[in-house]
């Protein structure tokens, strides 16, 4: 690797891209070439053997993958480009979430060979939710069984007709020498294509007006940084071909980063991580405004304001104090010990929408090998859950227990991996047991007046209705302030969402709407935090009154068997309350695709790849949560006193608060 200082660039125009793929597509090697041919490092790291610079844990080096989204930066044609490069494996999805809500350009990479997968178009809605600029990397295209036809057939069934080659394939396979650029001899498809989806580019063209080559480019150029056509290309990265003609397309057709240093400051913290010198580190993404070593920052999420000891620019494993982050630019800020991820920093206005893609389906229980490392296993899996929020961590005083959400087993492998070198603890997990949700099964109300014992008083009614399915939680209040002072009512909005993280069944109460129609405070008895107490049991009496439902995670599935098992695949379905559509044939392989609990599907991948000798193969994403067959129970064991138990509760909230 370059022994050189990491340069902070500031000739030309800055991009913020993030490469994105399903697993093993060729991220890491894809970016390993891209900062060789840069020039940032002098000599090739390899994934497979551990020396990939994106790679810089020491379980990715081990494991071959990447499992955090890791930050480097090059100068290519004048322009300076942050490159981002994610996980693929779904049980890190919650890496490419955070790091899709700040990149201004995309680069999705597709297996020739395997072509659209199920994370391929997980990723690809979220781009296109967010109406991001992306650019499309057809890699592996000298391995065996490589299809760019078949892959073009796939592009446009699954993810989107506005894909174009902007590149013909030379040979295939092992025969594969590279691609040739349309625009050298004027393609006549790629000018149809361009004037569908431009009006009056159209009319010209059937004019037969003439149309410079340069006119045709820029309006391909236009098109692609406003994400209405999508440039492909043809590549292995494995041997560097193809590398420079993606990094070319992405200072063309992908956007510069726009902000205004001039401008209040505007920000987003995406990711947190420690470092071994500087410690606690937030990535900042500044929309707008200036950053400087030493400022004080408002953070507008939590309203507080805390300083900034130094602003590193990371590169890999390794950082160096630039002391400035300006609007438009991706940095590493030390001292701010209270930012969390998703926190705004300055004003919010500038801060694009977010597309929530990781859904944790599963949960876990920690065991400690040693009882003496419990303190210190419980402040481990706190600062993990504050690098990845999603494991979201419960802490279980009471009965010594901890439990964590996951995406997957590869995640548990990583936490315990993680635990093991990272603070030398010894933990295992238990069998994994899948995360339900509860919604209500009917309108009602819930009251509660909270009077006793003295000095006190909070009387509270709300109604409760269920809401659409995948809804959430929607909450308004109808009480006039002279009867509940406003204060009051933002202290019930508040708590409202904490009051329904357990319902009857211990699980989070979803998809519904709760309305404070009613509530009265007393001028003399009332403390400011009568209304913490009273929410949950205003909550959970309307719950009582009303009735909840389990809702159990769906996945969408698509598999693909030998023509020989698609009747024993259909009746495992079956069985396992899966629907499915009528199966396609494709040659001798069977195509099947429909929508399977999580809870009967968790061992299924491994069954279908022992039933077909491994020649099967099953792609699952997320779909929602349903409505439980009532024959399906799961209660979840309550952390702390259950609300409805109103003297003991009362009695348990007013230590914990006194505390």
């Amino acid at each position: 690797m370059d022994t050189a200082a990491i340069e902070v660039f500031t000739s030309g125009q800055r991009r913020n891209v993030g490469i994105f793929a399903h697993v093993d597509a060729g991220k890491t090697t894809t970016t390993e070439h891209m900062l060789y041919e840069s020039g940032r490092i002098r000599s090739l790291g390899s994934v497979d053997a551990g020396t990939a610079m994106t790679d810089s844990m020491d379980i990715e080096k081990e494991r071959g993958i990447s499992v955090r989204a890791a930050m480097t930066s090059f100068q290519w044609k004048g322009q300076s480009v942050n490159l981002v490069d994610t996980p693929g494996h779904v049980d890190f999805l919650s890496e490419v979430e955070r790091s899709l809500r700040v990149m201004d350009g995309a680069v999705l990479i597709i297996s020739a060979v395997e072509a659209v997968q199920a994370q391929t178009e997980v990723i690809w809605n979220a781009l296109r939710k967010l109406r991001i600029p992306t650019l499309i990397f057809v890699n592996k295209m000298d391995r065996i069984g490589a299809d760019a036809a078949s892959v073009m057939d796939g592009i446009h069934k699954y993810l989107s007709a506005d894909m174009i080659p902007f590149q013909v394939p030379i040979g295939v396979e092992q025969d594969f020498r590279g691609a040739e650029n349309v625009w050298v001899n004027g393609d006549e498809s790629v000018y149809e294509f361009l004037a569908e989806r431009d009006e009056d580019l159209l009319q010209r063209y059937l004019n037969g007006d003439t149309i410079k080559l340069s006119d045709w480019k820029q309006h391909a150029i236009d098109m692609s940084q406003r994400a209405e056509i999508f440039p492909l290309f043809y590549g292995a990265a494995g041997k560097g071909i193809g590398v420079t003609a993606v990094m070319d397309a992405m200072v063309e057709y992908l956007p510069a980063a726009q902000g205004d240093t001039e401008a209040p400051l505007s920000g987003i913290v995406f990711k947190i991580e420690r470092d071994k010198t500087m410690g606690r580190m937030a990535y900042i993404r500044l929309y707008e405004g200036v950053m400087r070593n030493r400022d004080m920052i408002y953070n507008h999420t939590q309203q507080l304001a805390e300083k900034i000891t130094q602003i590193r620019k990371v590169d890999g494993g390794r950082s160096e104090d630039i002391g400035v982050l300006q609007a438009g630019d991706i940095a590493a800020v030390c001292g701010m010990t209270q930012v969390r991820i998703g926190d705004v920093l300055g004003r919010p206005d500038a801060i694009p929408d977010e597309a929530r893609l990781a859904v944790p389906l599963l949960t876990v229980q920690a065991h400690w090998v040693n009882e003496a490392e419990y303190p210190r296993v419980v402040q481990a899996m706190q600062e993990l859950s504050d690098e990845d929020p999603l494991l979201d961590v419960q802490w279980m005083q009471d009965e010594r227990e901890l439990h964590v959400k996951v995406m997957g087993p590869i995640q548990l492998e990583i936490l315990t991996n993680m635990l093991a070198n990272r603070y030398g603890l010894q933990v295992r997990f238990g069998q994994p047991s899948v995360i339900y949700k509860e919604t209500p099964a009917q309108a009602g109300e819930g009251y509660i007046a909270y009077t006793m014992p003295k000095p006190c008083w909070a009387i509270l009614r709300f109604r409760i209705e269920p809401g659409p399915r995948g809804s959430g939680l929607y909450y308004e209040a109808d009480v006039r302030t002279e009867k509940l002072l406003l204060q009051y009512q933002n202290e019930v909005a508040r708590r409202v969402p904490e009051a329904l993280q357990q319902g009857l069944y211990g699980w989070e109460v979803t998809d519904l709407r709760v309305k404070l129609i009613d509530g009265e405070h007393h001028v003399w008895h009332t403390h400011p935090l009568d209304f913490a107490v009273a929410t949950p049991m205003g909550i959970m009496d309307g719950l009582a009154n009303v009735g909840t439902q389990l809702l159990e995670p769906i996945l969408q599935f698509r598999i693909v068997v030998p023509e020989e098992f698609g009747g024993r695949v259909m009746n495992d379905l079956i069985l396992m309350r899966g629907t499915f559509d009528p199966p396609n044939l494709h040659g001798d392989r069977m195509v099947i695709e429909g929508r399977v609990p999580v809870a009967t599907s968790l061992d299924y991948p491994m069954e279908l790849g022992s039933l077909t000798k491994g020649r099967g193969t099953i792609a699952t994403f997320f779909d929602g949560y349903e409505v439980c067959p009532p024959d399906v129970k799961s209660e979840r064991q309550r952390r702390g006193v259950n609300p409805l138990d109103q003297s003991k509760y009362i009695l348990s909230v007013r230590k914990a608060l006194q505390g």
